[in-house]
């Protein structure tokens, strides 16, 4: 048995003022920082042993936070960011064989970055609803097939992610390696979907809250066993 640690990252400065942000690079709000050292201390009992993010600071930043405020979620190793091999704008910098036994490596990838808004990314959402209507609105946010003008629907999201966490993720826990996933809410509710087998129906109505973990038991055979959301 192992164990899947699901968060979506800490309140960013745009979550606070109620703009749209999909995959505009906005980092952390004060609060959000919070936010993420409460969720370390509320993990405090698990131990981790590979974390994975989105390429977005405010998913790493809040991964970064929940590792290293309480010392014992890694269980005396050192997080260590692992980068692109295969990204040219790298150039190996970090050619480095490591130390599997001391080290925890954190894996960001693309494939966990929020849903992206299109035309919506960095309007108010109040704004928003006076230009195209509440009705509007509430379709491109939270139904499963309708994507908002130029960006993905949530259906679109899961076919970049499901894939990603069934031969990337999945392994790990399969194996026994207790996981952490800090990304967003869509990136993450389309990861539930396909974890809990809910329908359309049932995943557009669940609500993700900033740096609230929910921890899943996970078998050998990769079902959930049990799940537990720990509230802030």
């Amino acid at each position: 048995m192992a164990t899947l640690i699901l968060t979506r990252h800490g309140q960013s400065l745009w979550n606070a003022e109620n703009r749209f942000t999909g995959w505009v690079d906005v980092p952390l709000s004060e609060r959000g920082r919070a936010e993420a050292t409460i969720a370390a201390c509320k993990l405090r009992d698990y131990r981790v042993r590979v974390c994975y993010t989105s390429l977005l600071f405010r998913a790493i930043e809040t991964a970064v936070c929940i590792l290293t405020e309480v010392d014992e979620i890694c269980g005396g190793r050192t997080p260590v960011i692992k980068h692109d091999a295969d990204d040219p704008n790298w150039k190996g910098w970090d050619k480095y064989d490591g130390d599997c036994a001391n080290e925890l490596p954190i894996y960001p990838t693309p494939v966990l970055d929020e849903r992206y808004y299109g035309d919506l990314q960095g309007k108010n959402k109040a704004e928003t609803i006076t230009q195209y209507g509440v009705e509007q609105v509430q379709i491109w946010r939270r139904s499963f097939n309708v994507a908002p003008p130029g960006g993905e629907s949530l259906a679109d999201t899961m076919k970049r992610t499901v894939p990603f966490f069934r031969s990337r993720i999945m392994p790990h826990l399969i194996q026994g390696d207790n996981v952490l996933i800090a990304a967003h809410g869509n990136s993450l509710r389309s990861i539930i979907m396909d974890l809990e087998k809910l329908s359309a129906d049932e995943i557009v109505k669940m609500e993700l809250g900033t740096a609230v973990p929910i921890v899943y038991e996970i078998s050998d055979t990769g079902d959930v066993l049990k799940k537990q959301i720990l509230e802030q």
